[in-house]
């Protein structure tokens, strides 16, 4: 199952070229600066515009222009999610769930509404209306809404963009649960790193109207040359479990697949799935393994890639962890010092390490 989308389209001075094949489940960010073209894209996937292409979502065209086949949006199998709620605010939480629910013949239905009251937790708002909510509230009556359309696709523009930082944190979560529990693909656009990190799997980032790179969430964010900076610096986000718990010094062992990292202790259970982000400010790189040092987190690696930074002091050393890509930003002397080239097994030195979700 895949989403196929191809547009060219040109408005004034901005033009949208893009040409991407997105994986059928799981949460892809579509990331970008504003006016990189992050909404046009969706817009156009979701029939509200129209440019010249192709779109083909799990095996569906909706548009084909060299067969002149175009489906208008309500014939889409899609939900979308804006920045702001739209929920009817004369109805009831539970009756602008049932106007969702109504756009899809009962035998067609794959969401129950059970399900989606528990994945939201939204069970006790069903009698309230919109103006009695808080924003996270109406955001995830919101998102069940269009749950409960049965879609083969979930398009979410920046869902939490409205909300402030203590009601994204309180929905975070919720999204998370969408991503680990529900088949049904999501294409979720956002400027904000930690939501980015926190839930795509898949990641596009567009600039200027055109796809720069695309790939897994961890490659492309180690790819050397052309780093992406999920806010202030390029680093990378690996997928993690909670081990070992040392209550003394209140720290917590992250298993990944490379090896162990010692995080702060936020009180997860062992067991629990997390992504970590390992900045690449936060990595030094040595030739040999110091244990005498105020730095814990000491992995083995080998030297793949090194690259220039945007300032000509620095470089950007790619290093595999038993298979995992880690991003380490070192001087230019350091680099010549060392004498670093690719193949060079190394030891990395990392000095924050931090837990997503």
């Amino acid at each position: 199952m895949s989403i196929v989308a191809r547009f060219t389209q040109q408005r004034g001075d901005f033009v949208l070229d893009v040409d991407l094949d997105l994986p059928g489940r799981g949460v892809t960010g579509l990331f970008g600066p504003s006016g990189s073209g992050k909404t046009t894209l969706l817009r156009l996937i979701a029939g509200l515009d129209h440019a010249p292409g192709y779109l083909e979502v799990n095996g569906q065209v909706w548009q084909d222009d060299a067969a002149k086949v175009f489906l208008p949006t309500h014939k889409r199998a899609l939900g979308y999610v804006f920045q702001e709620a739209s929920l009817f605010p004369h109805l009831s939480a539970r009756r602008n769930l049932e106007y969702g629910m109504r756009r899809v013949p009962a035998r067609e239905r794959r969401v129950n509404l059970e399900r989606v009251l528990g994945l939201l937790g939204i069970g006790h708002l069903l009698d309230r209306r919109p103006d009695s909510l808080s924003g996270g509230e109406r955001q995830r009556v919101a998102i069940a809404r269009a749950l409960l359309t049965s879609p083969h696709v979930l398009l979410m523009d920046e869902p939490l963009a409205a909300l402030d930082l203590a009601r994204k944190q309180e929905i975070l979560p919720y999204l998370e649960r969408l991503h680990d529990e529900l088949e049904i693909p999501i294409l979720y656009v956002s400027h904000a790193p930690d939501e980015v990190a926190r839930l795509a799997d898949h990641i596009v980032a567009l600039d200027g109207g055109r796809a720069v790179a695309e790939g897994s969430l961890t490659e492309t964010l180690a790819r050397l040359d052309l780093p992406i900076r999920l806010g202030d610096d390029v680093g990378v986000v690996l997928d993690a479990c909670i081990g070992e718990r040392d209550e003394t010094w209140h720290l917590a062992q992250a298993d990944f697949a490379g090896g162990t990292l010692w995080v702060r202790d936020t009180g997860l259970p062992a067991g629990r799935r997390v992504r970590i982000r390992i900045l690449a400010r936060d990595v030094s790189v040595a030739l040999e393994r110091h244990d005498r040092t105020s730095i814990q987190n000491l992995l083995p690696g080998a030297v793949e890639a090194i690259a220039d930074e945007s300032h000509p002091a620095l470089a950007l050393v790619r290093v595999s962890v038993s298979g995992q890509p880690i991003v380490a930003r070192v001087t230019r002397r350091s680099v010549a010092a060392l004498g670093l080239a690719p193949g060079m097994p190394v030891w990395l030195q990392i000095k924050a390490v931090a837990l997503i979700g």
